[in-house]
C-alpha cells in the first residue's frame, strides 16, 4: 500500500508518516518499481498502535520505547502520564478560575485587566507582606470570591486581618461565601470562616454566628458565642457557660458574660445559668472554681446570695474566692 493510500485510511497525514520514517518509528521496508514506499500490513498496524499510544499523551520518543524495547515498563509511564495530565488539568483549573475573576470584576479596559491580575498575582504572592499590601488595595478591586477564597486559605494573622478588612468593605456576598467554610473538613478553614465572619458587620453575619453556636465543631461554637457576647446576643449565653465549665477560652467567655450581664434584663438569666452549672458539676473541682470567678462581674440578688453560700463552700479554693467576691461587691 503506498503512502497517499496509507494516509487516506489512517488519518496520519503523508507528511506525518514521512517524519516517523525518519524517527525510526516505522519503516516500510519494500518499495514499488518507481522506487514509492510500500506499506505492509504489518507498518499499517503499528502505525496505529503509535497513534493509540499518542492518544494517551505519550512523547514519539517514548512511544519508539514503548514498541521496540522489552524491558519497558508500561506501569511507570502510565503513573508519570496521570501525574502529567493533573498537573495540566491543575494549570488550565487555575487559568479559568483566573479568567472567572476577571469576568466578574467587569473590567472596563485593558489597564483595568492589568491592574487586577496584577492584584490577583500579588494575592497569591510568597510575601506576607505583599499578600497584606495587595489586601489592602483589593477592596472592590476584585470580586467577594477572591477574598474570600484568600482569606480562608491565608494563615498569616497580619494579613488575614487585612483581608477581613477588604471583605467588610466590599458589599453583598460575603457573609454568605463565608460560611461555606465552616463546612469544610479542614478545622483551620472553618476557624478562619467563623473568626472572619465575626469581624462582619450587619445582621446577615449575626444570623450566621446564631447557627453557629449549634456547629459540631467546639472551636467553632465558642468563636461564634464570644463574637455573639460582643455584640450583646443573648443567644451566646448558654455555650458562654460551657466554654466555662470546659476551661476553654474561660476568661474570654466570663467577659462575655460580665459584658452582657450590663443588660439588666439577661443579668439574672446569666447570674441562674452559673448557679445551676455549679451544682451540676459538684465533682469537678477546678470548674466550680472558673464558674466561680465568673460571677464576679454579675450583678444582682442571685449572686449575691450564690456567692454567700459559696463563701461556706467544702471547697477551700472555692470558698476563699466566694469570699474574696463579696468583699469585692460590698464596696462597689
Amino acid at each position: 500500500m503506498l503512502i497517499g493510500e496509507v494516509a487516506r485510511r489512517s488519518g496520519v497525514s503523508a507528511r506525518m508518516l514521512r517524519h516517523y520514517e525518519s524517527l525510526g518509528l516505522v519503516r516500510p521496508a519494500d518499495r514499488t518499481g518507481s522506487g514509492y514506499r510500500e506499506y505492509s500490513g504489518e507498518d499499517i498496524q503499528r502505525i496505529f498502535h503509535i497513534e493509540s499510544l499518542r492518544s494517551l499523551g505519550l512523547s514519539l520518543r517514548e512511544v519508539g520505547r514503548a514498541l521496540d524495547d522489552p524491558g519497558f515498563a508500561p506501569a511507570a509511564l502510565v503513573d508519570d502520564l496521570i501525574r502529567q495530565t493533573r498537573e495540566r488539568i491543575a494549570g488550565e483549573v487555575e487559568l479559568l478560575t483566573r479568567l472567572r475573576r476577571i469576568g466578574a470584576a467587569e473590567p472596563a479596559g485593558w489597564e483595568e485587566v492589568l491592574r487586577i491580575v496584577a492584584l490577583l498575582q500579588a494575592l497569591g504572592s510568597e510575601s506576607a507582606a505583599g499578600r497584606q499590601r495587595a489586601a489592602l488595595s483589593a477592596a472592590g478591586e476584585v470580586p467577594v470570591e477572591v477574598l474570600v477564597e484568600a482569606v480562608l486559605s491565608e494563615p498569616n494573622p497580619n494579613v488575614a486581618g487585612a483581608l477581613r478588612w477588604a471583605l467588610a468593605r466590599s458589599g453583598d456576598g460575603g457573609p454568605a461565601l463565608l460560611a461555606e467554610g465552616l463546612g469544610s473538613p479542614a478545622p483551620a478553614v472553618r476557624r478562619r470562616a467563623v473568626e472572619s465572619i465575626a469581624k462582619l458587620p450587619g445582621d446577615e453575619a449575626t444570623a450566621l454566628l446564631r447557627d453557629a453556636l449549634t456547629h459540631a465543631d467546639h472551636g467553632v461554637r465558642g468563636h461564634a458565642a464570644l463574637a455573639l457576647g460582643a455584640r450583646g446576643v443573648a443567644d451566646a449565653v448558654p455555650t458562654l457557660i460551657d466554654m466555662i465549665v470546659q476551661g476553654v477560652n474561660d476568661v474570654d467567655a466570663a467577659d462575655a458574660l460580665g459584658a452582657l450581664a450590663a443588660d439588666p434584663a439577661l443579668a439574672d438569666r446569666i447570674a441562674t445559668g452559673l448557679v445551676d452549672r455549679l451544682t451540676q458539676v459538684s465533682d469537678d473541682p477546678p470548674a466550680r472554681g472558673r464558674l466561680t470567678q465568673a460571677l464576679a462581674d454579675i450583678p444582682g440578688a442571685t449572686v449575691t446570695r450564690a456567692l454567700t453560700a459559696l463563701s461556706q463552700d467544702a471547697d477551700r479554693a472555692v470558698a476563699l474566692t466566694a469570699t474574696y467576691l463579696l468583699k469585692l461587691r460590698a464596696t462597689r
